[in-house]
């Protein structure tokens, strides 16, 4: 059974930093690509990073303008998401995904991913 985990959501200053974190259970974590979205209340899931299962290719969401970085520990079976400079627009419950099939080269849309983690609410004040 494939588990995704977020964790590090929370409330945060504008200009502020926080970093998320996925834990995946039930598959070899270094095969799968990886994935962080964002939804807003009415509003469909964004891609906010994807990154591949070797770490070597990574892709942002336009609106991510180099503030964010997605990483991965193949040895923790964990991927992370970096985010500075957060403005309140960036508010939003932030979930992983994981791809059913290995070795994806690039997915950005959430119909490409059939894993999805629980969410973490991100909250940035003004």
């Amino acid at each position: 059974q494939v588990q995704l985990v977020e964790s590090g959501g929370g409330l945060v200053q504008a200009g502020g930093s926080l970093k998320l974190s996925c834990a995946v259970s039930g598959r070899t974590f270094s095969s799968y690509s990886m994935a962080w979205f964002r939804q807003t209340p009415g509003k469909e899931r964004e891609v906010v990073a994807f990154i591949n299962w070797s770490g070597g290719s990574t892709y942002y969401g336009d609106f991510v303008k180099g503030r964010f970085t997605i990483s991965r520990d193949n040895t923790k079976s964990t991927v992370y998401l970096q985010m500075n400079s957060l403005q309140p627009e960036a508010t939003a419950v932030y979930f992983c995904a994981s791809p059913e099939d290995a070795f994806y080269s690039v997915a950005y849309h959430s119909h490409d991913f059939a894993y999805w983690g629980q969410g973490t609410q991100v909250t940035v004040a003004s």
